[in-house]
């Protein structure tokens, strides 16, 4: 659905009056409060208001969190920050947040769909309330920008970051994986600073920064059983192909290989990928747009715009959040040093994860609408979401939506993350709803996008949700298959 010339009017009125808001309390030397989610999306959202707050001469302190939940709630209205702004959270929190901090000054950043009413007194922004999708058409880390825009003009240079936060945000759901909606005019103005190329390639892992080999063993979107995760399997797979992986004893990038080079080990793959069952859309995915940061230096994961949003992802699932706004807000030294460090623990968790699961099918479980993994005490409830978001894009049966859960240690709870593929989306799906609905029928909370969706519930009564969920999910596409 193309986005009206109203739609983007009314959201940007709503943007330039959050800014006006926020520019008082700078003015007033006033302290503050930036809560945001720990995903890259999140980060990139944090870094952008911090920022833009920091040029001001303002007064911040950024707060990263998994959700919002009464602890948090209580410990801002604790503290009573003279103004709280929540980026890329908060939306679907509206009645706690309303119900606990109603005499406080807030302003919500937000994409995902609203669940509740905002107290009155709160500045809401939030694509959704202007009939946009933010699940596709623009990320939180785009929301922030345009708040950032309109604080200053010159802010513009921050698209980039709206860009990383984007496709951290898996938004590139447009043809050969290209970010639309309203993230076009994001793209475009990072384009006119000239802080950002975009061009058509494959999508490896470390396409700029990594030879060859590496970053073919480096991709896990999709993942590539016997390859992934695989250094030596991956350069006996080039070896095959004739491609040679070093020219005069330096290491060759992605970058450096010819078109017919590409060709033939997109072919290969293909192959390689259909003789291991997938689907034939599965091999699709690793070749589209790529977003190139001209400003970064080679060699360094900043250069293309997906590895710096999976290092901004590393840094807040592996809990080290604060190196990812670092980053965010400029730093290029030991913050990047340490996050370097961090990534490659990140991805080394992450393939012994997927690994884990292919090893048997079962670990995969098929039910009557859904597949089901239960990572309970074995998969990091932390990195839960990438693993699903992974494996959303090469199941047997696309058409069934994948619930993925892990425990959260000391707290009880069921960690739950929700994908599904566009097509199902199209149908009438809507994960956020339904593992809303789920959630709260089990004394948990849940919430996200059509989807992508999240909920924590106790883990004892993980499984009544989960075949809740299925009957859910069954019902919704029957319905809708029915109402046409």
């Amino acid at each position: 659905m193309s986005i009206k010339k109203e739609q983007v009017e009314a959201f940007l009125d709503v943007a330039s009056k959050a800014a006006r808001l926020v520019l008082k309390y700078v003015e007033e030397e006033e302290a503050i409060y930036v809560v945001s989610h720990f995903d890259a999306d999140g980060l990139a959202a944090a870094g952008i208001i911090g920022t833009s707050l920091a040029r001001l001469g303002g007064k911040i302190r950024i707060r990263i969190e998994k959700w919002v939940d009464e602890n948090v709630v209580d410990e801002i209205a604790a503290e009573k920050p003279p103004l709280t702004i929540f980026t890329d959270l908060g939306g679907g929190y509206l009645n706690l947040i309303s119900e606990r901090l109603s005499n406080h000054r807030i302003v919500i950043l937000d994409h995902h769909q609203p669940v509740g009413e905002a107290s009155p007194n709160f500045i809401h922004v939030n694509p959704h309330l202007h009939g946009i999708d933010g699940s596709r058409d623009l990320s939180g880390a785009g929301v922030a920008y345009f708040v950032a825009k309109a604080l200053r003009e010159t802010n513009i240079d921050l698209a980039c970051l709206a860009t990383v936060g984007a496709l951290g945000d898996l938004q590139d759901k447009y043809t050969q994986r290209k970010l639309g909606g309203f993230n076009e005019m994001v793209v475009e103005d990072a384009v006119k600073t000239g802080c950002l190329k975009l061009e058509t390639d494959l999508l490896f892992f470390g396409r700029e920064t990594r030879p060859i080999h590496k970053a073919l063993a480096c991709t896990t979107n999709p993942f590539i059983p016997g390859i992934s995760g695989e250094e030596d399997k991956s350069l006996a797979f080039l070896a095959s192909l004739g491609i040679t992986p070093k020219h005069e004893d330096k290491w060759r990038a992605l970058r450096d290989l010819s078109e017919e080079e590409k060709k033939k080990l997109f072919s290969a793959l293909a192959d390689y990928l259909a003789s291991k069952g997938f689907p034939s859309n599965v091999a699709l995915g690793l070749i589209g747009s790529a977003y190139t940061l001209t400003h970064e230096e080679p060699w360094t994961p900043l250069k293309d715009a997906r590895e710096f949003a999976v290092l901004l992802n590393a840094t807040g699932r592996m809990d080290k959040p604060s190196l990812g706004v670092s980053i965010c807000m400029g730093d290029r030294g030991t913050a990047l040093e340490q996050a370097n460090i961090v990534l490659e623990e990140y991805r080394r968790t992450i393939t012994k994860y997927l690994g884990w699961l292919n090893e048997k099918p079962g670990r995969i479980e098929e039910l009557s609408g859904i597949y089901v993994v239960r990572g309970e005490d074995f998969i990091d409830e932390r990195v839960i979401g990438t693993v699903s978001s992974i494996l959303s894009t090469s199941l047997p049966k696309p058409e069934k939506p994948i619930i993925a859960y892990s425990t959260v240690s000391k707290e009880d709870l069921a960690k739950v993350s929700a994908r599904a593929l566009d097509l199902l989306t199209s149908r009438g799906l809507n994960l956020g709803e339904i593992l809303r609905v789920a959630a709260e029928k089990h004394s948990g909370r849940g919430g996200g996008h059509d989807i992508a969706a999240g909920a924590q519930v106790p883990i004892q009564q993980v499984e009544s949700f989960i075949k809740l969920v299925d009957e859910l999910i069954k019902k919704q596409l029957e319905e809708t298959r029915l109402g046409g």
